[in-house]
């Protein structure tokens, strides 16, 4: 076997080693790119969208209106239809012209005891006509006019003033303590929604 045999034995397989050292190398340099790449964080594409008004719309919920309308407007009727009932067991005679609210307010009209039962517990703390659920009857008809627009409620505390006013008028006199009540419920509910209040409440 002559030396240049063994020679070229020798630098192949040195250039055999070096190869393979050079790719364990490159291998641990890719592992450490790799490593670098998945802690470095990833870049974020945000779409470039023409900005939206964010301000909320607001639109009436005639639902709510047409509901709170029928149901006064029913129990309104209910009230002519009673006081006329009175009336005419009383002897007395009843038409557009009759006063009923002069009537009521000055106590010329006798009313039975069951009657007179009825009307304490529709006026009661809970009763149809009762401070809260009249209150919250305004409050919502003032949410459902403006579309639950509490910027709108100012506005709303100020139209229902005004229909105190007018009752008022109607009434003939100071009105009775309960409605000085109401006013003043209804008039907090509309503070607390213009103030965000009552959603902190829920």
């Amino acid at each position: 076997m002559s030396v240049n045999g063994i020679t070229n034995v020798t630098q192949s397989y040195e250039n055999k080693k070096t190869d393979k050292t050079k790719t364990n190398q490159n291998q641990q340099t890719d592992q450490k790119e790799q490593k670098n790449i998945e802690s470095t964080p990833a870049a974020t594409y945000e779409k470039n969208e023409p900005e939206v008004d964010s301000k909320k719309i607001y639109t009436r919920d005639t639902v709510t209106i047409d509901r709170l309308i029928a149901e006064s407007e029913q129990r309104a009727e209910s009230l002519r239809k009673l006081v006329e009932k009175m009336l005419l067991k009383q002897g007395e005679t009843y038409n557009e012209a009759t006063d009923i609210y002069a009537l009521l307010r000055e106590g010329k009209l006798q009313v039975d005891p069951e009657t007179q039962a009825q009307a304490q517990k529709d006026i009661a703390e809970d009763g149809y006509w009762g401070v809260e659920q009249t209150s919250e009857r305004l409050f919502s008809f003032a949410k459902a006019l403006t579309g639950g627009d509490p910027s709108k409620a100012d506005e709303m505390i100020e139209a229902v003033k005004k229909g105190f006013d007018e009752a008022t008028k109607a009434w003939g006199g100071e009105l009775p303590e309960i409605c000085k009540r109401t006013l003043d419920a209804a008039i907090a509910k509309m503070e607390a929604w213009r103030d965000g209040l009552d959603k902190e409440a829920e």
